[in-house]
């Protein structure tokens, strides 16, 4: 009963932390940074050059899709159970 719950929440959680670029930035070191980090570097050396950057992004845009997508039967079952009473 609590599995689709469980299962928003962690969706929701994934996400979070998926975009949360700021504590890589303060906390992680070069070696081990996440793909948002990375991709903001690269802005920074390459500017507006968009040949550089789309891939890049399309790669950070894709991993939140697909988890999304695979659980996304658990996802509306966990937000419908708690608005219907």
């Amino acid at each position: 009963m609590g599995r689709p719950a469980i299962a928003s929440l962690a969706i929701f959680q994934f996400l979070w932390v998926w975009n949360d670029m700021l504590v890589a930035l303060l906390f992680a070191d070069s070696s081990s940074q996440p793909l948002t980090v990375q991709l903001q570097s690269q802005i920074r050396q390459f500017g507006s050059n968009i040949d550089v950057l789309a891939p890049g992004a399309f790669l950070s845009l894709v991993v939140p899709v697909v988890v999304f997508f695979a659980f996304q039967r658990h996802f509306v079952q966990g937000v419908m159970a708690g608005s219907v009473k």
